[in-house]
């Protein structure tokens, strides 16, 4: 049998080069590109061979089929002019320090397979909690901590165990969700019926049941209605149910609302319950000193999420989760067999970051992360936010000042919800047709059961001409379609 033919590092450094200039290209050439791929389900699989190859092909056959099938076929999120969802922010700097953290195959689960991997990540997540505003609570010099997750779904279900073994006294990890005898009692989870759907996917893998999630109405500006959230646990407490945690939305997806943390917070002080919050896109904001309003009352959470791939300018997967108090992670998630037990482990004086979320074996995913903070500095970043939100603001002056289109929701950081006054029917042609015509590319919600579109600001490429070319065939476009003329060219 013939041995693999391995890159060598000469080969490596060519073909190396050659990607990052296509890389670089791109960056260059993405906002040629239309934003939302045009192509038709089942066309990119056509184009590939229907096996694998049996020899080895040259990497420049790669780069061609990359130029030629993959790229027609994307999305393209790093456009100026892709306004959908949120953004997921993508820098040179935090390309380089993910191709660094392939370079060196790192695999971090314990302090000792790379003590770099565990104390890079909790001096950066330590660094974070001072850019934005967090209590020090939250520092692992204190009794807390932080660790990067993939995703705040992913921060989301982890703080999901941590309370349920809490409130259940250990009961669920040892005995199993149910009834009988040793087993916990039935746990209840709250939160608001605009909040992410993660908490719902959360709540039945582990186990708790959707039954036993509570949506708690919202107020007028689509944010958790505190005395709603006070009658929905004294219920379930007249019941025999535990109430278990609470997760509240600083930017929720649909509108980017934000709950009241601090009265949030005072209830689940009262109540003993956990309280989760999920900052994924807003919290990006607080490294700007006029935007901290937004986690008043943070210092009472037991766990805190944001997403540096949406707005901070570090690609995809980085997301920062934080707890007050990481020996109640640790005792809801740790499993140490003989194979992982070391000297360095059983001393007490490390972290081992396998015990702060589900998966074993985890990616170097401080050093994008270390790479941006550094590049930019903290007045860079604040820079980039601040844009963001001017940018936004005046997108939303326009919808203001305009008659034909009105603001669905409060305007929140980076995010305008609007509509066009014609209905729901006019606002997904009109939608339909922005996004198909290839130059700018919205998404939509339901609020207050009415369909609404989304301008979500941030992409490192947007400035102030492209908001305003958005701006200018929204309305040229919804134009066309009240006069039954149709979009413009």
């Amino acid at each position: 049998m013939d041995d693999a033919t391995h890159m060598t590092p000469d080969e490596f450094r060519r073909c190396g080069h050659a990607l990052i200039e296509r890389i670089a290209r791109y960056m260059e050439e993405v906002e040629r590109y239309p934003v939302l791929s045009q192509v038709e389900p089942g066309s990119i699989r056509e184009r590939l061979p229907p096996a694998a190859p049996e020899h080895g092909e040259p990497f420049a056959h790669v780069l061609r089929d990359i130029d030629e099938i993959i790229v027609p076929g994307l999305t393209h999120w790093q456009s100026p002019n892709f306004f959908a969802y949120f953004p997921a922010n993508a820098s040179g700097p935090a390309i380089l320090g993910d191709l660094l953290s392939s370079g060196l195959g790192v695999q971090g689960m314990l302090w000792a397979t790379s003590p770099a991997c565990t104390e890079l990540e909790t001096h950066v997540l330590d660094w974070l909690v001072g850019l934005l505003g967090l209590p020090d609570r939250f520092r692992s010099t204190a009794a807390g901590g932080g660790v990067i997750q993939d995703t705040a779904s992913s921060s989301t279900l982890t703080a999901l165990l941590a309370a349920r073994e809490r409130a259940s006294a250990g009961a669920v990890n040892e005995h199993g969700v149910g009834s009988g005898p040793g087993r916990g009692p039935r746990l209840t989870v709250y939160t608001s019926r605009h909040a992410h759907s993660a908490i719902e996917k959360g709540v039945k893998i582990v186990g708790l049941g959707r039954d036993n999630l509570r949506l708690v109405d919202a107020d007028a500006g689509h944010a958790m209605r505190i005395d709603a959230l006070e009658s929905a646990i004294a219920a379930d407490r007249a019941s025999g149910a535990t109430p278990a945690m609470v997760c509240a939305t600083v930017g929720t997806t649909s509108s980017g609302a934000v709950d009241p943390l601090r009265a949030i917070g005072e209830i689940c002080r009262r109540e003993n319950v956990w309280l989760h919050v999920d900052a994924a896109h807003a919290g990006s904001a607080t490294i700007c000193p006029e935007h901290r309003g937004l986690i008043d009352g943070v210092e009472h959470a037991d766990s805190y999420t944001f997403n540096p791939h949406k707005w901070l300018l570090t690609n995809f997967d980085c997301n920062c989760f934080w707890v007050a108090d990481r020996a109640a992670l640790i005792d809801a998630l740790s499993v140490l067999p003989e194979f992982l037990r070391n000297r360095a482990t059983e001393s007490g004086e490390v972290i081992d970051y396998r015990d702060w979320h589900v998966p074993l074996g985890r990616r170097f995913r401080a050093l994008k992360l270390w790479f941006v903070v550094r590049h930019y500095g903290a007045d860079g970043l604040r820079s980039h936010v601040r844009r963001s939100v001017e940018l936004a603001e005046w997108f939303a002056a326009q919808v203001r000042a305009s008659e034909e289109f009105e603001l669905a929701a409060p305007v929140s950081v980076g995010l305008v919800c609007f509509r066009h006054r014609e209905g729901d029917a006019f606002n997904q042609t009109l939608m339909d047709r922005l996004n198909q015509s290839g130059a700018l590319y919205l998404t939509h919600t339901r609020l207050d059961e009415r369909l609404v579109l989304r301008l979500a600001v941030g992409a490192p490429a947007t400035r102030r001409e492209h908001v305003e070319a958005a701006w200018r065939r929204i309305a040229e476009t919804a134009r066309g379609l009240a006069t039954g003329h149709g979009a413009v060219s």
